[in-house]
């Protein structure tokens, strides 16, 4: 994410919704990626502006934690993002419509019965819904309206569902799963085969299914999460620097 030649430390997200490993800090998209400053103290006098919005509140804290799914908005200049991953495991930056910014999925993680026979789930993002549709599992994906709170509608882990990859070494990667292993006492693992026909595996924790059937709830960044050999990516680059 950071480039190797300009100062030794990193910006240590605060503790927030997402682990520590698995989130980027508001200082390193606004400053590295958005490039709209150039040093952490601009960044902190645009956050504390109020000019920053994750999820749809205002986020002051200039390392606050955005992760996997998060939207980002900034009113001011009328831009929404949506922090997914690229094919090669990174962060991107990619830019959605004000529509796609006031919903995001959520991963179950758990579902429980809380004090009083409340029914709850815990989704990939901290988050503690009560009263959730019955049909709602471990591993599904629920839509997440930010202005109301309320979950809208969800799709069940199942075969023929679009999903993304979200750790290991296909991280970023999309497709379809086609299969799921079952292992007592050990990881499920995850058979997915996207849209050029390769196949691949993993973990059931790396799977995060982001659509029903091949259509996705949420716009994919670019190259859709289709992982190229290193030879078509040369092929591709060649061919756009001939278009020039």
């Amino acid at each position: 994410m950071l480039d190797k030649l300009s100062g030794t430390y990193a910006p240590r997200p605060s503790p927030g919704p997402h682990k520590l490993r698995e989130s980027l800090p508001l200082v390193i998209f606004l400053r590295n990626r958005l490039k709209y400053a150039l040093t952490g103290r601009e960044v902190t006098a645009i956050v504390n502006q109020r000019l920053i919005k994750v999820d749809g509140k205002v986020r002051t804290d200039s390392t606050y934690p955005a992760g996997f799914m998060d939207t980002i908005s900034i009113d001011k200049s009328g831009e929404h993002f949506r922090l997914l991953y690229d094919v090669k495991g990174r962060f991107t930056i990619h830019r959605i419509t004000p529509e796609e910014a006031a919903y995001k999925l959520l991963k179950v993680r758990r579902v429980a019965l809380g004090a009083k026979g409340v029914p709850y789930i815990v989704t990939h993002d901290g988050r503690t819904i009560r009263y959730p549709d019955p049909g709602i599992k471990v591993n599904d994906t629920v839509k997440f309206d930010l202005e109301q709170g309320k979950i809208t509608d969800f799709v069940h882990f199942d075969t023929g569902n679009i999903v993304m990859i979200t750790g290991g070494r296909n991280m970023g990667r999309a497709g379809v799963i086609t299969h799921r292993e079952k292992h007592i006492g050990g990881f499920d693992i995850v058979h997915v085969k996207d849209s050029l026909e390769r196949t691949f595996a993993t973990r059931i924790s790396n799977i995060f299914v982001i659509g029903e059937g091949t259509k996705p709830w949420v716009s994919l960044p670019r190259g859709k999460g289709i992982k190229l050999t290193i030879s078509e990516e040369r092929d591709l680059r060649r061919k756009r620097a001939a278009e020039q």
